[in-house]
């Protein structure tokens, strides 16, 4: 009856087309790519055009006490955005206009449903360019990427999305449609609540309104690559390149169990004869450039590789960085898949791929990895054979290991891709009881019925 209630509810304030409740559209709506997350059947999704018609919806969602579970393009590889049972998924995907870029001040205003990719061609137009970049950058969203707080291929030289994020415009727990943060290069007036929303996956706030930093256009990339015989020479290799004190503008680690998945997918012809390849881009300008890549030459060289070389084929080059982009939906053509998001030290990057294959082996687990190396960002992603129970109950123990092998490490449990669903119990080793319940507080303070995105992250809603 509640449920009947509530879709009844939104009828009456928004367009009869922003409302979808045919179940096999729902079906679509239920989790994101973390299939193997736990996820409901929603009572209907809305895909709102504007702010106010996000904030009708909250406020509809707290009369009635339904749940609201804010989604952008579903990229997510947590289960953050995974449905509940008579919820109200929260589209964002219709709000998708680019709505300012500022050449002047070097910033952008865009709508939440605009896709990565799309912002970063329309900066390159005016000569500008926004660093973020997820793998998912084609496909994922700019909402998502904030709620995730989204890094990518080049963070490692030039951070993640939080970095980024002048201000937002948010529909809060409330209901309130507010504005936070600024559109000045400084700012410190109050606390910092832009970067509190950033990361926190629709569980403090739905994001309406993003502006972003700009960065100048960089000059071209030169690329080095390098074949590994063992996955933990590879990893010596990245230690290697924080110890020079290089700042590569990307490095990138791809196993050849994900090369030849790639290769069997896409026949792109990168396989490599080497257990791993190290990607490494620099883009110092003239000289300078070219010192680094020798440096990083050396690095790779010293480490043990089998073959390395700086490219002077651009199209090889980009193949390589595009097969790295493709790892994970080549991965799960093999079968359900569990992607890890760990992040160690680099200098503890050695011994965590050392862990992993371990781990993979005591478990009888199928581990393919690829990782931004250049900052310890480590995705394994643990393969199972579709309906192979069995088998997905020792990937489920593996997983906690690497875990707990990550933390052993001075680690953390998720980089980029966030807490969601499947690393909360992850959450609770890594942060004392002190720090939960600060965050249980700030929960309680912005989302007090507990009604946006619950379950997730913190896996409690107020009380707390």
């Amino acid at each position: 009856m509640l449920t009947a209630t509530v879709v009844e509810a939104l009828h009456r304030v928004l367009p009869a087309d922003r409302i979808l409740d045919d179940p096999d559209v729902l079906a679509a709506y239920r989790h994101d790519e973390a299939a193997w997350a736990e996820h409901g059947r929603p009572a209907c999704v809305v895909r709102p055009r504007t702010a106010e018609e996000v904030q009708q919806v909250v406020r509809a969602c707290l009369h009635h006490g339904t749940p609201v579970v804010p989604r952008g393009a579903g990229t997510g590889l947590s289960g953050g955005a995974n449905a509940l049972d008579g919820c109200v998924v929260l589209g964002t995907e219709q709000m998708a206009t680019i709505r300012e870029i500022d050449v002047a001040e070097r910033l952008a205003v865009v709508e939440p449903g605009v896709v990565n990719d799309d912002l970063r061609a329309a900066c390159a137009e005016h000569g500008l360019w926004y660093p973020p970049d997820p793998a998912s950058a084609p496909w994922s969203t700019i909402g998502g990427n904030v709620a995730t707080n989204a890094g990518g291929l080049c963070c490692v030289k030039y951070g993640v999305t939080r970095d980024y994020v002048l201000g937002l415009q948010v529909v809060t727990g409330t209901g309130e449609l507010v504005r936070i943060g600024r559109r000045t290069a400084k700012g410190v007036a109050g606390y910092d609540l832009t970067g509190l929303m950033v990361g926190s996956e629709g569980t403090l706030g739905v994001i309406t309104e993003v502006t972003v930093r700009l960065r100048p256009a960089r000059p071209p990339e030169r690329t080095v690559a390098g074949y590994f015989p063992a996955l933990t020479a590879a990893g010596r290799a990245v230690a290697g390149v924080a110890a020079a004190g290089l700042t590569p503008s990307a490095l990138e680690l791809i196993d050849r169990a994900t090369l030849v998945a790639v290769d069997d997918w896409k026949n792109m012809g990168v396989s490599a004869e080497a257990d791993a390849v190290l990607l490494a881009r620099t883009d110092a300008p003239g000289e300078a450039g070219e010192q680094e890549a020798e440096a990083l030459l050396r690095c790779f060289t010293e480490a043990g590789a089998s073959w390395a070389a700086a490219s002077s084929d651009a199209a090889e080059a980009d193949a390589l960085f595009a097969a790295r982009r493709l790892a994970y939906p080549a991965l799960e053509r093999l079968g359900p898949v569990l992607t890890e998001d760990i992040c160690v030290p680099r200098s503890a990057v050695p011994a965590m791929l050392d862990q992993i294959q371990m781990i993979g082996r005591r478990h009888t687990v199928q581990i393919a990895t690829v990782a931004h190396a250049g900052d310890g960002n480590l995705h394994p992603v643990l393969v199972v054979p579709a309906g192979d129970e069995v088998a997905r109950a020792r990937a489920e123990i593996a997983f906690d290991e690497i875990l707990d092998a990550a933390l052993a490490l001075g680690g953390t449990v998720t980089g980029e891709h966030g807490v969601g669903l499947l690393k909360r119990a992850g959450l609770r080793r890594e942060l004392p009881e002190p720090v939960l319940a600060m965050h249980a507080a700030v929960k309680q303070a912005l989302d007090p019925q507990g009604i946006l995105n619950p379950g997730k992250v913190i896996a409690c809603a107020p009380p707390c």
